[in-house]
């Protein structure tokens, strides 16, 4: 494989010092190509970036978690799309909600928490619990953790087990991705995140703060996970036939649809969306995370890009990489139209 003005645009994010260090896959078929730039830490020291070390992907927990977990309950009817938040958290008291709201990004659930940071677990989840929900309902697509975090919670109704937990017994134990986890046991292997007033330098935490509070509880964020890990999750999306247990190819296979409750606010379940024209103009998946990780899915082509890094490292939040970030996708997007099919190995 080639892609070199994707490398290019990577190693331009290192060179200018948007981010420390780059971690990628580039994944076409049964090709992967794999590299890394840069390091992995700048404070207290500069650290070099070892292959294998752990990355916190903040919000890709949502997909390839809490979403893979909540697909597998749709499949098996144990929940529907139209089920109201309300009826398995009755603190909840706006009826209108539903499932499909909240992996949609659609719920409009708003409201500020003072002191948020500060909260311990049950004080989150009752602020939580009593946000109300805005004009944008059912409307507009406005992206916000609270929706995960309910379908957490609504998960741990059905399964009586933390999101969490039922996370590594039911997608990251049976897809082999066994160097991720919610615990990191060696705070050394990880790729370390912001330093903050309250925490010092964040490593092998979670950094997110509802993450940090809610714990096993926090379907939002809170996985780490591998190059490695995430080129098997990319595969296994490409091939849910091949572990329909995990990702039930009924739902996994449409999710370049549009599912918001009218069909025009322009999000899948869980997945952004965004398009290609390799073999023809169609519509990819993707995500991203606050901390400068995502990833992109053309289940078409059989291609997708892994993409990590700590783009938070040591400050939050590093705003001029949000426009370079979708500068280098679209840069990918491109190429890898031209390289579909193509042996450049």
């Amino acid at each position: 494989m080639a892609y070199v003005e994707t490398k290019a645009a990577l190693k331009r994010l290192v060179a200018e010092k948007v981010v420390p260090g780059v971690s990628f896959a580039l994944i076409d078929g049964d090709r992967v190509e794999t590299g890394q730039y840069g390091v992995a830490a700048i404070v207290p020291h500069t650290e070099p970036l070892r292959p294998g070390m752990l990355y916190d992907v903040a919000s890709l927990t949502k997909v390839v978690g809490t979403l893979s977990v909540v697909l597998q309950l749709l499949a098996t009817g144990r929940l529907r799309l139209t089920d109201r938040v309300h009826d398995y958290l009755p603190e909840w008291q706006d009826k209108r909600v539903t499932v499909r709201h909240l992996l949609t990004h659609t719920s409009g659930i708003t409201g500020y928490i003072p002191n948020r940071n500060q909260l311990d677990a049950p004080a989150l989840t009752h602020a939580l619990l009593h946000l109300h929900v805005g004009p944008t309902f059912g409307r507009k697509m406005v992206y916000a953790d609270v929706n995960y975090i309910f379908l957490g919670w609504i998960v741990e109704q059905i399964l009586g087990e933390p999101i969490q937990a039922a996370v590594q017994q039911r997608v990251l134990t049976p897809l082999g991705m066994t160097h991720s986890t919610f615990t990191p046991s060696d705070p050394a292997a990880c790729i370390p995140t912001a330093v903050t007033v309250t925490r010092g330098l964040v490593r092998g935490e979670v950094h997110d703060p509802k993450g940090y509070v809610l714990q096993r509880r926090c379907g939002s964020a809170g996985l780490f996970s591998t190059i490695d890990d995430l080129i098997r999750f990319c595969q296994a999306y490409c091939h849910p036939e091949t572990v329909p247990a995990v990702l039930p190819p009924r739902y996994v296979n449409q999710l370049t649809n549009d599912w918001t409750p009218d069909g025009r606010a322009g999000r899948s379940l869980g997945w952004a969306l965004t398009a290609t024209q390799w073999p023809q103009a169609h519509r990819v998946i993707w995500h991203s995370g606050f901390t400068g990780t995502y990833l992109v899915i053309d289940q078409a082509a059989q291609q997708a890009m892994v993409f990590l890094t700590n783009r938070v490292h040591p400050v939050a939040p590093n705003e001029p990489y949000l426009d370079q970030r979708n500068a280098v996708i679209g840069t990918y997007l491109a190429e890898k139209s031209r390289y579909a099919n193509h042996d450049f190995s």
